[in-house]
């Protein structure tokens, strides 16, 4: 289709436009822009498509500053001016609201925007493979590929193909740094990088976590336990950035990626890194949850306490608490704070970091929520005055909104990833609750997601 004009910003941050009666979805493209497109989806009421030639750009375009745009599956929204993204972020919390939750009165403050639009995040996960994604300017240009391994993201959709990244946006020093040494020294030594099909190589995973306070996490996956590779490449790791705090690695020989039940060996120093809010310690190992964001996570725990209006007389309980970082961030301001989370790890977590910041009004519990939350827990724990719940993408099950009813909070605080899914919970609670505020929050720059918190209060009787 040729000189199609982007006429939006659609669901999951893709563009839009309108052709012959029909809904166009394009990624990588600006409202405003002139586009010739190649459709590789058409249904009844939709079609969808890539962007073959940018016949004539947006006014409001700017230029993508990552070379790696459009290749890799991150930052999408790079071409669009921040300002755009906020506003765009804004519509979608309305229109879902809207849509889906049936709240089409309700007033949604204009979303806290962050000061950091690059080098945010605290957290990146690197992929090693011995055949990299080739683009199609080289596959054109016909050279050899002499340099075949890769170290960096998988392309979208494809869980075999990785990007070999240069230089990636998102996390600050030393973060691009240790991933080129990694992959530099691993092919002066001739360590296998993983196959992801065949499942043979050694070299399979990197994360690196940074923190606030300046300390550094580093973690290799290896697929096989190789003493004498994995020593000679940790010690030389070691060695040329001193200031890792925290030099650990796995030996994963699993068909997945997940280390949750393997076992992590700490090389050097600590087998955790500290991050700090509000004067609050957080301790983190390889497997504990954070947000990737820890300056804008500050200003979403600030708008969820906030939200709750505490006193310092109410029992609050903090569901799918995680590490306990949101009910430990609220406790000096409350009673007593009741934290649940399914995974028992991320509780052990809880308990640590409130215990290392003198929290004694704070307790945790591992379990399924809809098992937990019954008329023995609420006897022990006490029936709660706030309920702040912080639940994965899916949303909330629907026996956990039962038992939110039962329980009947004066207040409830949620937070979300997933302001759709969030809004469809919203109107289940909304048989007895009403909206009191609602405030979306941008973690991720340049991607379509938003955080969103909303409170609700209890209505009165008749």
């Amino acid at each position: 289709m040729e000189q199609v004009t982007i006429t939006g910003i659609a669901a999951e941050g893709k563009a839009m436009a309108r052709v012959d009666g029909m809904v166009l979805f394009v990624p990588f493209a600006v409202p405003g822009d002139v586009v010739d497109v190649q459709v590789s989806k058409r249904r009844s009421s939709f079609m969808e498509g890539y962007v073959t030639r940018l016949v004539s750009p947006s006014p409001q375009r700017v230029t993508p500053f990552c070379e790696h745009y459009g290749v890799c599956g991150g930052c999408k929204w790079q071409p669009l001016p921040y300002a755009e993204q906020l506003k765009c972020k804004q519509q979608q919390v309305e229109e879902q609201m809207s849509r889906i939750g049936n709240f089409r009165d309700v007033k949604v403050a204009d979303i806290a925007g962050a000061e950091k639009t690059t080098f945010y995040r605290n957290k990146l996960e690197f992929t090693f493979s011995h055949k990299r994604w080739v683009t199609r300017e080289e596959l054109e240009a016909g050279a050899p590929i002499t340099d075949p391994e890769a170290l960096g993201f998988h392309i979208p959709l494809k869980f075999d193909k990785v990007l070999d990244v240069k230089k990636c946006h998102l996390q600050a020093d030393p973060s691009n740094a240790i991933r080129l040494f990694v992959k530099k020294t691993a092919m002066e030594q001739g360590l296998e990088f993983f196959d992801l099909r065949a499942q043979t190589g050694l070299l399979r995973n990197l994360t690196v976590r940074t923190s606030s306070t300046g300390e550094v996490m580093v973690i290799v996956v290896f697929y096989k336990n190789s003493q004498e590779q994995i020593s000679m490449l940790m010690q030389r790791l070691q060695r040329a950035f001193p200031q890792i705090t925290s030099l650990l690695y796995v030996v994963n020989d699993k068909r997945n990626d997940t280390i949750g039940d393997r076992e992590v060996v700490c090389f050097a120093g600590r087998d955790y890194i500290f991050e700090e809010m509000e004067g609050l310690r957080f301790k983190i190992g390889a497997k504990s949850f954070y947000q990737t964001n820890s300056e804008q996570a500050h200003k979403l725990y600030c708008t969820a306490r906030s939200f709750a209006r505490l006193s310092g007389s109410e029992v609050v309980y903090d569901l799918y608490t995680g590490t306990g970082t949101i009910a430990n961030f609220v406790a000096r301001n409350a009673k007593r704070v009741v934290g649940v989370e399914y995974v028992k790890e991320a509780i052990d977590d809880a308990r640590a970091n409130a215990l290392l910041n003198n929290i004694g009004n704070a307790v945790f519990y591992a379990g399924d929520m809809k098992d937990v939350l019954n008329a023995d827990f609420f006897a022990q724990n006490g029936r709660p005055d706030v309920v702040i719940l912080d639940p994965p993408r899916a949303g909330v099950h629907p026996d956990v909104a039962k038992a939110i009813l039962q329980a009947q909070p004066q207040r409830i605080v949620y937070v979300s990833c997933n302001p759709a899914t969030q809004a469809r919970d919203m109107a289940l609670l909304s048989a007895r609750y009403a909206i009191t505020n609602i405030q979306p929050v941008d973690m991720f720059p340049h991607t379509h997601h938003v955080e969103n918190v909303a409170a609700m209060e209890l209505k009165a009787e008749g």
